[in-house]
C-alpha cells in the first residue's frame, strides 16, 4: 500500500463541500494524518437516491467492484478507493485525481488512444451505463483515469458511453488476454459487492466479448450515449 493509499484508510476523513450537479451526494474531502493530507471524493451510502433498475445493493459497492476488477486485471483505470466510515456514516471514499485542464477530453476521448481504446474494453466488461466525458480523467502526466462507476454491473445490456470509435474492430492479443483474466478473476473481484445474478451476468459477458472477438456495438434497444454527455 502507497503512502497516499495509507491515508485514505485511515486518516480523518475532514469534508470540506459538496458536488450540487451530482444526483447523489457527492463530497469532496481531504483525509488528514498528522501533517500529510489527500484530498479525496467521499460518497456516504446515506446520500444515495434508490434507482429503479438498481435495486440490489447500493452505488458504492458498485464503484468498489469497479475498482478492484480493475486492479485485478492491471489496468489500474480506476482511482484508488475504498469503502470506510465518514461523517455522513459509511460510504465510497476514492482518490481525487488532478485533471490536465488544458486537454480536450471530447477530442482525447474521440482519438485512437490506447488508454481510452482500455477504457472501452473496461467499460464494455463491466457494462458501464454512464461513461460522459466528465468522467475520463486526464493527468498532466499523461495517465487518465475513469471515475462514476455507481452504475454498472446490470444483468441486463445497458451500454452508455461517449467511447464507441473502436465498436466493430477486433480485440488484440493483448485485450483478449484481458478477457481471459477477466473470466478467472471476476467473481473473486466482486463478490459480496453485487448481487449472485450481476455476478453471473458479468461472467456470461466475458465469454460473449470472447466469442465475438470484436468491441460491441451500439444498441438498437438502448440509447448508445448517456445524456447528458458531459
Amino acid at each position: 500500500m502507497t503512502p497516499v493509499q495509507k491515508i485514505i484508510e485511515g486518516g480523518e476523513l475532514q469534508v470540506e463541500g459538496r458536488f450540487v450537479d451530482a444526483s447523489n451526494a457527492t463530497l469532496f474531502a481531504k483525509c488528514v494524518m498528522g501533517e500529510e493530507e489527500v484530498a479525496v471524493i467521499y460518497k456516504p451510502i446515506a446520500g444515495e437516491r434508490p434507482l429503479w433498475d438498481f435495486p440490489d445493493g447500493n452505488l458504492a459497492q458498485r464503484e468498489l467492484a469497479a475498482y478492484l476488477l480493475s486492479e485485478a486485471l492491471e489496468m489500474h483505470l480506476v482511482p484508488f478507493t475504498i469503502m470506510r466510515d465518514g461523517t455522513f456514516g459509511p460510504g465510497m471514499v476514492q482518490e481525487w485525481i488532478e485533471i490536465d485542464e488544458e486537454l480536450d477530453v471530447v477530442e482525447l476521448t474521440s482519438s485512437a488512444n490506447e488508454r481510452i481504446r482500455q477504457m472501452a474494453l473496461f467499460d464494455a466488461i463491466i457494462n458501464n451505463t454512464d461513461r460522459k466525458y466528465g468522467h475520463i480523467l486526464p493527468t498532466k502526466d499523461g495517465a487518465i483515469y475513469g471515475c462514476d462507476h455507481g452504475v454498472t454491473f446490470h444483468t441486463d445490456p445497458k451500454l452508455r458511453t461517449v467511447i464507441w470509435q473502436f465498436a466493430g474492430q477486433q480485440f488484440s492479443a493483448s485485450e483478449l488476454q484481458v478477457l481471459r483474466s477477466a473470466r478467472e478473476l471476476a467473481q473473486r473481484s466482486t463478490e459480496g459487492l453485487i448481487s449472485p445474478a450481476e455476478v453471473s451476468a458479468l461472467k456470461s459477458r466475458i465469454e460473449d466479448l470472447l466469442a465475438t472477438g470484436t468491441f460491441p456495438e451500439p444498441s438498437e434497444d438502448w440509447p448508445a450515449v448517456p445524456w447528458p454527455p458531459f
